[in-house]
């Protein structure tokens, strides 16, 4: 038979405050990754390639962190953790996405550059990696 697992107020606290200071980091590392997009995009292909890798990364940059806001207000009141409402919420995010990149492409048809847009974009996807390659080794 196995024994419950019984946190103290402290504990949950000390919990709580790891989550948040994780998930500030990694949206802060997004945002770093959509921002050295933009510049690598900008310095090799030129202003509209580099606005468009800008804008590519703003489209999941924007709906992502608004997920993790709503997560760390969860947080903060102590609500009970709902699985379908993460999945729900994730789900949110993609189409949000998807979304913002369409009306990218509607609205900046002109001078939008693809390549640079999925440059931000999947460097934006891969932010986790820059916290990974930052991470101290015990």
């Amino acid at each position: 038979m196995q024994k419950s697992l019984v946190l103290t107020a402290a504990d949950r606290a000390a919990l709580d405050a790891r989550a948040c200071r994780e998930l500030c980091l990694a949206v802060a590392a997004q945002g770093v990754m959509g921002l050295v997009a933009a510049a690598i995009a900008g310095v090799v292909a030129g202003t509209a390639a580099g606005l468009s890798a800008l804008a590519g990364a703003g489209a999941y940059f924007l709906p992502n962190a608004l997920f993790a806001l709503r997560l760390l207000v969860n947080v903060v009141r102590a609500a009970r953790p709902n699985p379908f409402a993460f999945l729900y919420g994730e789900l949110l995010k993609l189409l949000m996405t998807a979304l913002l990149l369409w009306l990218l492409s509607w609205l900046a048809q002109g001078w939008l550059v693809w390549p640079a847009v999925l440059l931000g974009l999947v460097f934006t996807l891969k932010g986790y990696l820059l916290l990974l390659m930052l991470r101290k080794r015990p």
